[in-house]
């Protein structure tokens, strides 16, 4: 059943996840969940608007000092925030800075739109969800308070098996495939109000397990071109975002695909 049919502009703030890596396209651009939401909502309301500030590589501070006063000034009808999960993969993370940032974000975000839309994020099963889930599960818990206490939706994902299944992340093993992101899309569809299309949570078909070679190779490309680079850029103290501006700064009638 539709809660609200009537929502008019978009706003989505955050990293990677947001800016829609790895939904390529063939222009070499990102496309994502965000996009594909807005095309959606666009179809059913004529001058609708919509505006994505993510950044990919942003942490948490960085949302906040650069997304999120323009957001809140955009007076959008929905904003989503999604962030902080870059900060947990860190060597080092003080979650209780993280909390307090977030915190800041929704304070500010919450009085200046109708609706503001938090996610539990989804995570690829492996070592690395492992290895870091007690901060993730940290952060989650957060976002869950926060939002009890701003009025937020909460969109979860993390706790989707469908979502942490390794074919729906790409092979840089850290971003969601397109399917991934066309989940994600119907998924704050429905938390929205709008009526179902599919069930977005709808497991995968069994896997055929590779061999063992076969996924020597793959990790061996996954280390070479993706983890070792990642490592640099920690250790360096750079970012895959540096300089890189946001692919819709602003908040204009939507041009695009509409679903």
């Amino acid at each position: 059943m539709e809660i609200n049919a009537n929502y008019t502009s978009l706003v989505a703030i955050g990293d990677s996840f947001t800016e829609g890596m790895s939904d390529l396209l063939p222009d070499g651009s990102y496309r994502g969940w965000a996009d594909l939401l807005a095309g959606r909502m666009a179809a059913r309301t004529p001058g609708f608007r919509y505006a994505n500030l993510a950044v990919r590589g942003k942490l948490i501070g960085q949302i906040v000092d650069e997304q999120v006063d323009a957001a809140a000034a955009m007076q959008a009808d929905v904003v989503t925030l999604v962030g902080g999960l870059n900060d947990t993969l860190r060597p080092k993370c003080d979650m209780g800075m993280v909390r307090g940032l977030l915190e800041e974000a929704v304070e500010r975000l919450a009085p200046n739109c109708k609706q503001l839309v938090l996610m539990r994020s989804p995570t690829r099963n492996g070592p690395v969800q492992e290895r870091f889930r007690p901060r993730m599960e940290e952060l989650f818990a957060h976002v869950d308070d926060l939002a009890a206490r701003h009025g937020a939706l909460v969109v979860e994902l993390y706790q989707v098996p469908a979502l942490s299944d390794q074919r729906m992340w790409d092979v840089d093993r850290l971003h969601l495939t397109p399917e991934g992101h066309r989940r994600v899309a119907e998924a704050v569809w429905q938390a929205l109000g709008y009526e179902p299309e599919d069930d977005w949570r709808a497991p995968l078909p069994a896997p055929v397990p590779p061999n063992w070679a076969t996924q020597r190779i793959a990790d061996a490309r996954f280390a070479r071109q993706y983890l070792l680079p990642w490592i640099g850029r920690r250790l360096t103290g750079r970012s895959s975002g540096d300089g890189r501006p946001p692919k819709r700064p602003e908040l204009l009638p939507y041009e695009g695909p509409i679903a």
